[in-house]
């Protein structure tokens, strides 16, 4: 019997690459440009881009304003774009993704993104780390703020972009953070936890990871995504 393709989605923050902090920079730039101070901590990890503003809306006492919001969106992209292009920052491509990725194509599995960054933002990054061709839809933070909201948006696009009939057991998540790993389990997939982000092995398993590994170059990532 032929074995059933899988959707596998990726968040791409500390998942499939590590900016140095480009985007995180660029937040608070932003925060100057468009309030006039730095704002609050960020707490970016497994976060939406639409949370996060929310958070920044609540630390300059302002309520929520979607204008508002795409002014600051406005302002951030082309800061963090121009801070990817900065060397010093020293973004790079995690050990074993472009490998992985293309495995998976191989496998006949459809990838797609997952991830709390605007649709904008998040095609940037994989853009400009040379892993665009990868990924032709996703679901994103501009979607809902709420990063358990997301998966359905995948799944749909998904089905859309290949005129197949995925369903939420044929999906994998793969993210670096406990959110990933909720947001996979609300829509009643697993989730492949990686520790390359700021959150260890031991609390990706605590927090219920179906697998959790080191870095994507593990000989178990392999047969968990079924390739």
């Amino acid at each position: 019997m032929t074995k059933r393709s899988k959707l596998l989605l990726f968040d791409v923050d500390c998942t499939l690459v590590d900016t140095g902090g480009a985007g995180l920079t660029a937040l608070s730039q932003a925060c100057v440009e468009t309030f006039g101070a730095e704002g609050p901590p960020f707490d970016l990890a497994g976060s939406t881009d639409g949370g996060v503003v929310r958070g920044i809306f609540a630390h300059f006492g302002k309520d929520y304003d979607a204008a508002l919001e795409e002014t600051f969106y406005q302002a951030y992209l082309p800061l963090m774009e121009a801070n990817l292009r900065d060397e010093s920052y020293g973004g790079r491509v995690l050990p074993g993704v472009p490998e992985l990725l293309g495995a998976c194509e191989e496998a006949g599995h459809t990838l797609g993104l997952l991830t709390g960054n605007i649709e904008r933002g998040g095609l940037i990054k994989v853009s400009h780390y040379g892993l665009a061709e990868h990924f032709q839809f996703g679901a994103y933070g501009d979607d809902h703020w709420d990063r358990n909201k997301l998966g359905p948006f995948a799944i749909e696009r998904a089905n859309e972009h290949t005129g197949k009939n995925f369903t939420a057991e044929d999906v994998i998540v793969i993210g670096d953070t406990h959110k990933d790993i909720n947001c996979a389990h609300a829509i009643g997939a697993p989730c492949l936890g990686v520790a390359t982000g700021s959150q260890s092995l031991s609390q990706l398993i605590e927090a219920g990871a179906d697998l959790a590994v080191e870095d994507l170059t593990m000989p178990s990532v392999r047969g968990f995504l079924e390739i």
